[in-house]
């Protein structure tokens, strides 16, 4: 039974879709008519049906309101539990919309000694009753499917808090920057190396937008966007983020699923700006189809997307990893370079080469005494943690061999064409 149901509980489905599947693996097992699974709430306190299997007929949410000792009883009681018509009323009260007298054994659902849900049988499948060896098998496994429960409801309740604290700074537009800077702070305290990250790739992404000459609202919504691209990563384990080495394609996948689990999250709030939902989607996505989730390529995805793309990679390579230290600017730029056009947008590597020469030539540049004072010099593109250590002159070298490599490949693009064409004709 443990071996059946290990899959099912630390699978990718939802939390009903993972309590009806528990519910075919233990009605199969035991040989149940029917069952049902309830979760918790306490407030008001009650047992809330999630999923349910063989009552006839049942409601689509099954609610027994608890008073303190039916509480009291599904706390301390440990292990399954024989019920009959006389014995229900010590667990569930008779005041809600199912009768507790078509349940034939209860099992409390317990995690640290904290009630979590239930899990109800009703008549087996010969008509006799539940025999102690089996109670005592369902009661081995019911800190299984008390865990899952318990891991689903957080994670539900997680992301639920998210969204409401979302909607809240959504119905008030003056003080945007300031919520979203928070919100963004908080994103990554999971780690140490995450700290910032956030609020950082926010400030490179409207720094490269306003190289790109975009209009201030254009350039809100892209600094918006990047303060939230990783908000799924809330619901991210956070042994994750302090794994020394390569993660395994498990904790991948997982890791890879906070661009999913952002956009369910966003996609609720009602922004002043409508990109928000496809840069937390997207903004792993590469020009060559290479990034994820969806495998999208170049021009499938948005400017803002791909301004957040390499506003991200490039905070992530100044920024120490569990498993690699941080690069120099004068390394991360190179990189960047030369991984344009096949991950990146050229335009906008181009923006952000423009941007760092920016930086580099004032701190190459001598101190102006005369410069007024109603003439404030240019806010720095790069985080105060961040030194400048490349010169404009390697800058223009890596924008130069940009240029080169942008310009062979449309002459080969295009000599391609024609000889297609050719070939046509011929």
């Amino acid at each position: 039974m443990l071996a059946d149901l290990g899959p099912v509980l630390t699978g990718d489905r939802d939390l009903h879709g993972t309590a009806m599947a528990a519910l075919q693996v233990i009605m199969a097992s035991v040989r149940a008519k029917a069952a049902a699974i309830f979760r918790f709430q306490e407030r008001p306190p009650l047992l809330a049906s999630l999923a349910s299997w063989g009552f006839s007929p049942f409601p689509q949410t099954a609610i027994f309101p608890l008073l303190p000792r039916h509480i009291h009883a599904l706390t301390k009681t440990v292990g399954a539990q024989a019920l009959s018509a006389e014995r229900y009323d010590a667990f569930l009260s008779s005041t809600g919309n199912f009768s507790g007298v078509w349940f034939r054994c209860l099992v409390p659902l317990q995690v640290r000694g904290k009630l979590v849900g239930a899990l109800m049988l009703g008549e087996s499948e010969d008509g006799r009753d539940y025999s102690p060896k089996l109670l005592r098998e369902l009661s081995d496994f019911a800190p299984y499917i008390a865990l899952a429960l318990h891991n689903h409801l957080l994670m539900q309740t997680v992301e639920e808090r998210t969204k409401e604290n979302l909607l809240l700074i959504a119905s008030t537009h003056s003080v945007w920057d300031e919520a979203l800077e928070a919100i963004a702070a908080a994103i990554d305290v999971k780690h140490a190396d995450q700290r910032g990250h956030s609020l950082r790739v926010g400030r490179y992404a409207a720094g490269i937008a306003d190289a790109l000459g975009l209009s201030a609202s254009e350039t809100a919504e892209i600094r918006a966007a990047a303060y939230l691209h990783d908000i799924g990563k809330v619901s991210l384990d956070k042994r994750l983020f302090s794994k020394n080495g390569a993660l395994d394609p498990t904790e991948a996948m997982e890791m890879n699923d906070h661009t999913v689990i952002g956009h369910q999250i966003v996609s609720t709030v009602q922004f002043p700006w409508q990109g928000v939902p496809e840069v937390v989607r997207w903004h792993h996505e590469r020009a060559d189809g290479s990034g994820y989730p969806d495998q999208l390529r170049g021009d499938d995805v948005t400017l803002p997307v791909k301004i957040a793309a390499v506003a991200d990679t490039l905070d992530a390579m100044l920024s120490d990893r569990p498993y690699r230290t941080k690069m120099s600017l004068g390394e991360a730029a190179t990189q960047i370079s030369r991984l344009t056009p096949k991950k990146f947008d050229p335009i906008v590597v181009q923006a952000l080469l423009v941007e760092l020469r920016r930086d580099a030539a004032v701190l190459a540049s001598p101190a102006r005494p005369w410069l007024r004072s109603k003439e404030m010099p240019r806010k720095a593109f790069l985080d105060s943690s961040v030194p400048c250590t490349i010169s404009p002159t390697d800058i223009d070298l890596l924008a130069s061999e940009l240029n080169r490599r942008i310009n062979h490949r449309q002459s080969f693009s295009m000599a391609q064409a024609a000889g297609n064409f050719s070939i046509v004709q011929g």
